[in-house]
């Protein structure tokens, strides 16, 4: 955190201050006062909504019970209606307006949890009764222990503490007969399919024994990919420190640290030129919430067109652009049908192939999203595209 902000609150006639985190960037709490098992739900669900913090001081197994309350009290009254937007509403039953009375739903939904608070000591131990132990997973989110004691979101420090679970246990990726493991902040390759696309692909006869890139490398997961496929050398690149950091620890436990090369500062693609350049940028081309969400929303899909563009100019002959995409975004109406087609002819590429898989993630067929109609009918595919002549 770049700046320290402090609350503070009255207990026992005392004032008490803390230091304030939130790795999603939630604000600063205007008002924060003391709560425990007495209060009820109904009360301290009026009180985040109208903007007051809950510092929670009793026991920790009570506070996570305090949050799902909170929860279902939000769920049975969502917002009304989605905020005036500069263009034309669409209509209510459109997928388009469906997505964003989602999102706004969801920061709702975010903002109001986001008030109940529990504390960190300065060595991020809970100070709370019946409390785990989380100091291995805040030093994993947060960095080594300094300052303090700080304030937490519980919602937030759920997340850190699942994260630290996923990053032991990793996520089993068969294409490489081996576990992939995700880092705090960093997109986990829970939905298979896409790797197993990448796994499956014709590799260009220009790449067996030269240099691949992937771009927005993430966990390094497709990177390991393709060198478990035979590619010689692999540069993979992300703009998200973190992912930098997660993406070199994977390819050390993989013992791929000789052939895959992660590349740290600069743009999204490294200098040079390969026979294959890989990317799997984030699907909907929307502005994200928080860092978290940019492994999935792209504002005016920007990582997307500068693939597109710099393709050209980092090809070798005969080499291939792998687009992993999503058309999600079609069926949500955030992007028009043809509009990929056209960006990619603009950039002077053309379709060599296009291999084509459906999802297997458990809301595609969950008729209870509010999105079901479009994961529905979404398809996931890789696009190899090539220099046009």
């Amino acid at each position: 955190m770049s700046e320290t902000h402090w609350i503070h609150w009255i207990d026992a006639d005392a004032e008490h201050t803390a230091r304030w985190r939130s790795e999603t960037g939630m604000p600063l709490p205007r008002r924060v006062v003391p709560a425990d098992g007495r209060l009820s739900a109904a009360t301290a669900h009026r009180l985040a909504c109208e903007g007051t913090a809950l510092l929670w001081q009793g026991d920790f197994q009570q506070a996570r019970q305090m949050l799902r309350a909170m929860g279902r009290r939000i769920d049975r009254k969502p917002p009304a209606r989605v905020a005036p937007a500069r263009k034309a509403p669409a209509p209510a039953s459109s997928p388009t307006a469906a997505f964003h009375l989602h999102r706004r739903a969801a920061g709702h939904r975010a903002r109001v949890l986001a008030k109940l608070l529990v504390p960190l000591r300065e060595d991020h131990t809970l100070g709370l009764r019946r409390a785990p132990d989380v100091r291995a997973a805040c030093d994993e989110a947060y960095g080594p222990p300094q300052g303090g004691p700080w304030a937490v979101p519980l919602r937030e420090l759920l997340g850190v503490i699942g994260a630290h679970q996923w990053r032991t246990k990793g996520v089993d990726i068969p294409a490489i007969g081996a576990r992939i493991h995700p880092h705090y902040g960093v997109f986990s390759p829970v939905r298979g399919e896409y790797v197993d696309l990448v796994a499956q692909a014709p590799l260009p006869a220009a790449a067996h024994g030269s240099t691949a890139f992937d771009l927005g490398t993430g966990t390094g997961v497709l990177a390991a990919v393709l060198a478990h496929r035979g590619v010689r050398h692999v540069v993979a690149t992300d703009s998200n420190p973190r992912a930098v950091e997660c993406a070199a620890d994977n390819m050390n436990r993989l013992g791929l640290t000789p052939r895959v090369k992660i590349a740290t500062g600069g743009g999204l693609y490294p200098p040079g030129r390969a026979a294959l350049v890989v990317c799997n940028p984030p699907w909907l081309p929307a502005k994200p919430n928080s860092a978290l969400e940019q492994g999935v929303y792209d504002p005016d899909g920007a990582m997307l067109h500068g693939f597109l563009t710099g393709l050209a100019d980092h090809l070798l002959p005969g080499g291939e652009g792998w687009l992993i995409m999503s058309d999600l975004a079609e069926h949500l109406g955030l992007r028009s049908p043809g509009e990929l087609r056209s960006a990619i002819t603009a950039a002077g590429l053309h379709v060599l192939d296009r291999l084509d898989t459906r999802p297997r993630h458990r809301r595609a067929t969950d008729p209870t999203d509010p999105l079901h109609a479009a994961r529905a009918a979404e398809i996931t595919s890789l696009w190899r595209l090539r220099i046009a002549r």
